[in-house]
């Protein structure tokens, strides 16, 4: 059997039994793919790879100039694909079991200050239906702690106002209840009730809460172009996206003494370690808390 036959079958197994995310799908493809492409001199099958292979190849991930982060995610790739091939009895040995990835530095992302946010929401012209829009988008982004696909996925049947939650399909088909403020449901409700009645709704489209003028779901590239035109709007020296908005929401329940684990579920991480990022508080943050409340800093 070739790479491509078990390219094609490990795709077929992350998405139908693992229930990964298209984007991460492709990427686990495309990882494989370059293993393939760099071993395709040596004619080496998959089940006749072996660790010092892999190692050359990791070398020369590092000698084309890959950064540690690319490094890893690209390695991690390869182990899934080996580890599948374990599980449907291809091999018996996996030679990616003792590689090692790159150590990373841990990169804090980019949070959006309180007032901050406000501009950003306050510079939306509601005179408009797309403003309308715009804002309610945004209040259920940074209210909610969505990912930008959860938000464009939103649908009517995932709205859960009288018990004040909102279901969000995540990564890998998994579902969680995100509690929701009466911010967010007073302005989804006003949006709907009003400027959707608006639009040519398309066959098909009809359950997605937000959609385009044209009457189709919106895509994850125009919410990172409404976001990016409102900052160029208020002046803002910060590169934001659609996921800098979970970030400040993290980091800010943090700030505000929020339980890690409440925090977790809220944003339906799997690991406790990877919600754990967000107890980088900043500087003035830590030395506001400690002088409030250490004992030798009470002036007497």
């Amino acid at each position: 059997m070739h790479w491509e036959r078990y390219i094609k079958e490990f795709v077929s197994y992350l998405k139908i039994e693992k229930g990964l995310a298209r984007n991460s799908i492709v990427a686990y493809q495309r990882d494989v793919a370059l293993l393939a492409a760099f071993l395709e001199q040596s004619k080496r099958k998959p089940e006749q790879v072996t660790y010092s292979q892999l190692k050359t190849f990791v070398a020369h991930l590092f000698d084309l100039g890959l950064s540690s982060r690319s490094q890893a995610r690209i390695i991690s790739g390869i182990k899934h694909f080996f580890k599948f091939l374990i599980l449907e009895r291809y091999i018996s040995l996996d030679p990616s079991e003792l590689l090692e990835q790159p150590k990373l530095g841990r990169k804090l992302p980019e949070v959006l200050e309180i007032d901050e946010i406000d501009a950003l929401l306050n510079a939306i012209d509601l005179s408009s239906a797309e403003g309308e829009r715009n804002h309610a988008m945004l209040e259920t982004l940074y209210s909610c702690g969505l990912r930008v696909s959860e938000l464009i996925g939103l649908r009517f049947s995932d709205l859960y106002f009288d018990e004040g939650f909102i279901r969000v399909i995540g990564k890998g088909n998994k579902e969680r209840l995100v509690p929701v403020s009466n911010q967010v449901i007073k302005e989804i409700t006003q949006y709907t009730e009003q400027s959707r009645l608006k639009i040519p709704i398309q066959a098909g489209q009809e359950h997605f809460i937000f959609l385009n003028r044209r009457g189709h779901q919106l895509t994850r590239i125009m919410i990172f172009t409404i976001i990016r035109q409102l900052a160029q709007k208020i002046n803002l020296n910060k590169q934001i996206s659609p996921h800098t908005f979970r970030h400040s929401f993290a980091t800010h329940l943090v700030e505000g003494g929020a339980n890690l684990r409440a925090i977790q579920e809220m944003l339906g991480h799997e690991s406790i370690t990877t919600t754990e990022i967000y107890t980088h508080l900043d500087q003035r943050f830590l030395r506001k808390a400690i002088l409030s409340h250490h004992p030798r800093n009470q002036v007497k």
